[in-house]
C-alpha cells in the first residue's frame, strides 16, 4: 500500500464528527465569509488560500476566533483561483514585507496548485522570502511526495510536530489520517531537508508536559532540524 494512500474510513468519521461541531460553531456565530487571501501579521504578508485541513486540533485558533493580524475573517466563500490571488496580488508591494508566510485557516498544501503558481509568481516580482507553515500532511493529500515541487520557491518551512509520538499526535491533532500520519510527519521533514534552506518543527505551549517537549526537541535534533514552542493563542 502506497505510503500517501488514505485510511480506513472510521478514522474519516472521527474526523468529520470534529469538522461537523466546528461548521456547527462557526454557524451559530452567525460569520460573515469573506475572501480575504492577503493579510498581515506583524512584519509579514501571510496568504490565505483555503479553509480545509486534514487536521481537527483541539488548540486550532479556527475554534474561537475569526481574526488573525488585520484580518476580520479568514472564512472563505470558495478556494481562491490562481487567477483571483494574482489580480488580489497586483496591489501589494512585496518588497515592504519582510517574508510571505503561506498559512491562513486551512492547510496551505490542501490548494496545492495555486500556491506553487503564486509561489513563483511571488518570486518573479520580488526577493522577499516564502515560508509555509504547514501540518506536514501535503504528501499524505496530495498523494504523492510534493517536496521536490517546493524547491526554488519556498525558502523555509514550519512544520506542526505537535507531540513527541503518534498517540499524543492524534489525541491533539484528530488527524483525517489517523495515527499513522505521525510518521508522515517525521518523513515530510526528512524529505523537506533535502529541498528547503530552513527547516522547524513546532509544539504548542500548554499542550504538552515539559518531558513530552524535550522529546519533541531530541527528536529535531535527530533530525538535524530546528525546534521551537510556539505560542497558543
Amino acid at each position: 500500500m502506497s505510503p500517501y494512500s488514505c485510511v480506513i474510513s472510521e478514522k474519516k468519521q472521527v474526523y468529520n464528527r470534529y469538522t461537523k461541531q466546528r461548521f456547527l460553531l462557526r454557524k451559530k456565530r452567525s460569520m460573515k465569509r469573506s475572501e480575504t487571501i492577503f493579510y498581515e501579521v506583524h512584519n509579514g504578508l501571510y496568504v490565505n488560500l483555503t479553509n480545509k485541513c486534514s487536521c481537527a486540533c483541539t488548540f486550532c485558533i479556527r475554534n474561537s476566533s475569526n481574526q488573525v493580524g488585520n484580518a476580520n475573517t479568514l472564512w472563505l466563500d470558495h478556494d481562491p483561483s490562481f487567477k483571483e490571488a494574482k489580480e488580489a496580488l497586483d496591489a501589494i508591494n512585496l518588497d515592504l514585507y519582510e517574508e510571505i508566510v503561506f498559512c491562513g485557516y486551512g492547510e496551505p498544501t490542501e490548494a496545492l496548485n495555486v500556491l506553487l503558481k503564486l509561489a513563483k509568481e511571488i518570486k518573479r516580482r520580488s526577493a522577499t522570502p516564502i515560508r509555509i507553515n504547514t501540518n506536514g500532511h501535503g504528501s499524505l493529500i496530495n498523494k504523492r511526495n510534493i517536496i521536490p515541487e517546493l524547491e526554488g520557491l519556498i525558502d523555509a518551512v514550519s512544520i506542526s510536530l505537535n507531540a513527541p509520538a503518534a498517540e499524543k499526535y492524534y489525541e491533539l491533532t484528530r488527524s483525517h489520517f489517523g495515527k499513522e500520519s505521525f510518521d508522515a510527519v517525521i518523513a515530510f521533514a526528512k524529505e523537506a531537508k533535502k529541498y528547503i534552506p530552513s527547516v522547524t518543527l513546532t509544539t504548542v505551549s500548554t499542550t504538552l508536559t515539559s518531558e513530552e517537549e524535550k522529546a519533541c526537541k531530541h527528536l529535531c535534533e535527530e533530525l538535524g532540524v530546528t525546534y521551537r514552542i510556539r505560542a497558543w493563542v
